[in-house]
Formats: structure tokens, C-alpha cells, sequence
């Protein structure tokens, strides 16, 4: 099956955040037999900042930020016999949903996956003449990196056919447990980019913290920081590339979680550093969100906090055996029921059964 996807970026996860997830799920479709393009705009400095190589199981391509380049890697969306856009792309977002679905071959499977769908259905609310409400009818599906009924009952009542969360999961072939590292020594490690629907978060959970265990160290990875006050027991490295995750989550004591204020809210969307540090065995503190359960075991393939002062006393709670036996509980589950493979069997059956579907409605025709 020819797939052509359309996405933010393959090749580099800065200011990126769904990077693992697509490598991840894309590697898993190709193993099932899938010839994969995926499109990316030359934007945000992400060609400059390339983490991985283009790679074997997925052709690579990359675009030019121009209308023109746009409208051309978007013609080749009549090859495919599935056509996926995605949210949150970077550069002419209703523009390329536009033109992909224009260009679609009459019995080609139609995807919407929206990244960030708690952001997309406020856009679409706030804005009744938003062009993705036109869109949606066009479409087979949408699929959602998460969220769980509460999205599913939103996008069906916007109109969508369907609509099927495709959790993140773990790549076992990229995030697994390695030796600790001096330069991610650390009592408690945070990673995450600082955004608007983060930042004041981040504070509650992580500096806060920081500040009620003054003789502890805390690490702090991502991007944006640099001019954020934090407290003196905290540090700033800056940006940490994808190689580096591994080691950043073995290494200190325990590893922090925060969604964003959107993600929590509506629950059920476990963000990929859940399951990258899980894959390596990491002790993980996550702020609490609904649904939580349907992944970890709170308690003991997972701690959940409330609040910095919930952060403070579980890491001051923890010693290296128990933050040792909650970051293995976690790998075993996640490797038994939380990996790629698994979402990319859902995946592939639901692809399957659409492209039938369209097939057969053409014949008919």
C-alpha cells in the first residue's frame, strides 16, 4: 500500500515533539509491507538541526516553505493509495489539507492525524468558517496521537466518519535502557521544549520542587529556557537530541512528566517521553491527567503528583532499589502491551478495511 504522509518533520525532532511518534509508527507500518513518502517543509530550522538520517524504510522528502513547492509535493498525493495530513505541519496547514485532498485519486483513503487535538478542536470551535470544517466530510478518517472518547465524541460531532486515537507507543529499537551518563546526573531530569500551554506548568511541577529540595539537583532539557529564571539547584543544558534521550532517562534518580495544560485536561494522551523513558527504565513522576491507568499502574509502574509539593515527596521518598524496581515494572509493561508494532497492527487493519471500502465504492460507481 503507497502512503503518502504529510507531517511536520521525520528527520528532525527540533521543536518537534511528535519526531518519535512518527518514526516510530512509520517504522512499524513499513515492516507490514507499506511503501511510505513522507513530506516535510524546509521550516523552523529543522534541516539545520537533522537528528537522524533519511531512512531505509521510508522515502524522505523534503520541501521548499513556498506555495509553489507546497503545491507540487502535494500533487504527488495522487500516487498514494492513502493520503495522511497531518496537524500542526508548520507551514500552510489549510493550504496543504486543501491541495492533498484535491489531489487524492477518487478511490484513495483520505487522513486527517492530528498531533495536538485538544489545539485543533478549540481552532475549530472558535472558528465556524475554519476551512478543515469543509474538509472533514472529505475524509475517511481522523486519527489522533490521543485523547481518548472525549476527542472521539468531538470530532464525530464536527462531522468526522470516524475517529480513532492511535496512542504513542515505545520504539524499542531507539529508546532502551544504556549505562548512565555523567553529563544527565541528576536527582530529578525534566524534558521538554518551553511552550506557552507548558510554562506555567513546568513551574508548579518541576521548579517548584526545585525549590522546596534546595540540596538536590535538577535537570532541566528542552528548548527555550535560556532566559527563564530557575532556581540555582536547577540546570539549564539546552536542547537534547534525540541520540541523547536514552541517556537522559537512565540516568537520574527519576524522570518527570508534565503535559501540556490542554493534553491534561482532556486526558488519555500519554505524551512520547511517557514511553521513551519507560523504554529505558527510567523511574518516571508524571502530573496527573485522566486515564493515566489505562497505561501504568499508578504506584508501581508509575508515580503520580498533584503538584510540585506531591513532585518533592516522592523524589525525596526514593531510593535506587525502588527507583529501579517502579522504571523496570514500567519497561515490562510497555514492552508487552505499549510498543509501536502493536499500534501499527490497529493501524494497518484499519487502513486496510477504508481502502476496501473505497475500492469497492468505485467499482460500484
Amino acid at each position: 500500500m503507497r502512503i503518502a504522509f504529510y507531517g511536520s518533520s521525520l528527520l528532525s525532532s527540533y521543536w518537534n515533539g511528535a519526531a518519535t511518534y512518527y518514526r516510530g509508527l512509520l517504522r512499524a507500518l513499513a515492516a507490514h509491507g507499506h511503501d511510505i513518502t513522507f513530506y516535510e517543509p524546509d521550516a523552523f530550522g529543522r534541516q539545520q538541526h537533522r537528528d537522524i538520517d533519511p531512512p531505509d524504510w521510508c522515502r524522505s522528502v523534503v520541501y521548499a516553505a513556498t506555495p509553489d513547492a507546497l503545491r507540487a509535493a502535494a500533487a504527488e498525493a495522487r500516487q498514494a493509495d492513502v493520503v495522511v495530513k497531518t496537524s500542526g505541519v508548520g507551514y500552510g496547514d489549510d493550504a496543504l489539507l486543501a491541495a492533498v485532498l484535491d489531489a487524492a485519486a477518487p478511490q484513495a483513503v483520505r487522513i486527517f492525524w492530528d498531533v495536538d487535538a485538544p489545539a485543533t478542536l478549540a481552532e475549530l470551535r472558535a472558528a465556524p468558517d475554519h476551512p478543515s470544517h469543509a474538509a472533514l466530510p472529505r475524509l475517511d478518517m481522523v486519527m489522533t496521537y490521543g485523547g481518548g472518547d472525549p476527542v472521539v465524541d468531538a470530532y464525530r460531532a464536527l462531522g468526522a466518519a470516524n475517529c480513532v486515537p492511535i496512542y504513542n507507543a515505545l520504539d524499542p529499537t531507539t529508546h532502551h535502557p544504556v549505562l548512565p551518563d555523567a553529563r544527565f546526573e541528576a536527582g530529578l531530569g525534566f524534558l521538554g521544549n518551553r511552550l506557552p500551554d507548558r510554562e506555567a506548568r513546568v513551574e508548579a511541577f518541576f521548579l517548584d520542587a526545585a525549590e522546596r529540595l534546595p540540596e538536590e539537583r535538577f535537570l532541566l532539557g528542552g528548548s527555550g529556557w535560556g532566559d527563564r529564571r530557575i532556581p540555582a539547584n536547577v540546570r539549564d543544558i539546552g536542547h537534547v537530541p534525540t541520540r541523547d534521550h536514552n541517556a537522559f532517562n537512565a540516568t537520574p534518580m527519576a524522570v518527570l512528566n508534565i503535559n501540556r495544560a490542554s493534553m491534561a485536561e482532556i486526558g488519555f494522551s500519554p505524551p512520547t517521553r511517557v514511553f521513551e523513558a519507560a523504554g529505558a527504565g527510567a523511574c518516571l513522576i508524571t502530573d496527573d491527567w485522566p486515564g493515566i491507568d489505562l497505561f501504568l499502574k499508578p504506584g508501581e509502574e508509575i508515580l503520580v503528583a498533584r503538584d510540585g509539593r506531591e513532585v518533592a515527596e516522592h523524589l525525596a521518598a526514593l531510593d535506587a532499589a525502588r527507583a529501579t524496581a517502579i522504571g523496570q515494572a514500567a519497561l515490562r509493561r510497555v514492552l508487552a502491551e505499549h510498543t509501536y508494532e502493536r499500534r501499527a497492527v490497529l493501524v494497518d487493519a484499519l487502513l486496510r478495511r477504508a481502502l476496501a471500502a473505497r475500492q469497492a465504492k468505485a467499482v460500484a460507481a
